[in-house]
This record gives C-alpha cells, sequence and structure tokens, in this order.
C-alpha cells in the first residue's frame, strides 16, 4: 500500500464534558497511528474525542489529520484549523461515505449518536458487502457493552445476517493499541 494512502478513519464524540479517560484514549489512538506512519481521518471537530484525536496525531512529527466537516458545521465555526488537510462536503450523507472511503479501516471510539449513527451505517455496508474494510469497536472502560450484547442479540434472533465467524463485521478491541493493530495487519 502506498504510503501516503495509509488512513485509519475514527468515528468518537466532539463532546467538551467526554470523560478524560475517553479523551486519553483518543489522544493515545492518534499518537500511535502517527507514530505507525498512519493518517487519521475523523469528522474534523476542535472538541472532546475528536480534538483529542487530532492532537494525538499532531504531536508526532509529520503526523497527518484528514478531516471531513460538512459546510454547515464550517459555518458554524466547528472546523479543527490543525487539520492537515480537511474536506468540505455538501451533506452529512456525503460526510459519511467520504470518512468511509478515506480510510483503510475504521475504529469506533465512546461516542454520542452520531458516532453511534456513522458505526451503525458502515457495519450495515459490512453486512451488505459494501464495505470490506476492517471496522473496530474500541470498548474503552465497557462503553460499548450494551451495543455489543445488543447485536449479539439481535444476531441470535436472526435478525441480522451473520456471516459464520466471530469478528465477520466488526472486531472488539479494549485498547487503542489492539485497535489499531487489528487495522493495519488487515492492510498488511
Amino acid at each position: 500500500m502506498n504510503e501516503n494512502k495509509k488512513a485509519v478513519t475514527v468515528y468518537c464524540a466532539s463532546s467538551p464534558e467526554a470523560p478524560a479517560r475517553f479523551i486519553d484514549a483518543a489522544r493515545e489512538l492518534g499518537r500511535l497511528a502517527s507514530e505507525a506512519g498512519w493518517a487519521t481521518v475523523s469528522g474534523a471537530g476542535t472538541l472532546g474525542l475528536m480534538g483529542a484525536v487530532v492532537d494525538g496525531t499532531l504531536s508526532v512529527e509529520g503526523g497527518r489529520a484528514i478531516g471531513v466537516i460538512p459546510q454547515f458545521m464550517v459555518d458554524r465555526g466547528w472546523a479543527n484549523p490543525r487539520m492537515t488537510e480537511l474536506h468540505v462536503t455538501g451533506s452529512m450523507a456525503e460526510r459519511k461515505q467520504m470518512l468511509a472511503d478515506l480510510g483503510c479501516g475504521a475504529i469506533a471510539l465512546p461516542g454520542g449518536i452520531g458516532t453511534l449513527d456513522e458505526l451503525m451505517d458502515l457495519l450495515t455496508c459490512c453486512q451488505l458487502g459494501l464495505y470490506t474494510r476492517p471496522v473496530v469497536i474500541l470498548n474503552v472502560d465497557g462503553f460499548y457493552d450494551n451495543l455489543i450484547a445488543q447485536l449479539r442479540h439481535a444476531d441470535r434472533c436472526s435478525m441480522m445476517r451473520h456471516l459464520g465467524l466471530p469478528g465477520d463485521l466488526w472486531i472488539e478491541a479494549v485498547t487503542p493499541a489492539q485497535a489499531l493493530a487489528a487495522v493495519i495487519s488487515a492492510n498488511d
């Protein structure tokens, strides 16, 4: 893979009230990605976990933080001015598509409705065979325990197409290092 194309999409909260343990995990993920020579792709936010991913990414010399944000958010002043590359879209749907397209895989850190929307959309695309890159749920401090339990319950009730093996739709990780390793190993 071309070195300039190595990028991991990171879905996460932009809430400034996010707990420190989630902010720390986001910063660590950004730093680890940069140290491994990978860019991070995010929603280009300044605050919360999004801002921390960018901070961690840029804490390493040569780190590349790629942002994708719709115009209306730029107009509201929400775009992080520190992005090394910024893509401005016309809609949220275009933003989600570009976030998925720019990464060689995706990692979902803790987040709210926006993060859950992006994660569920990506998992739906995985189930339909439209997205074939790794999707990692970074379950920091059990944040995603209930969601993972619900997905497993839906699978047991035949409400989703089970593909046969654990990890077919998503990979679970509990540390930023495990999450990043899962994406990197799938792209070796």
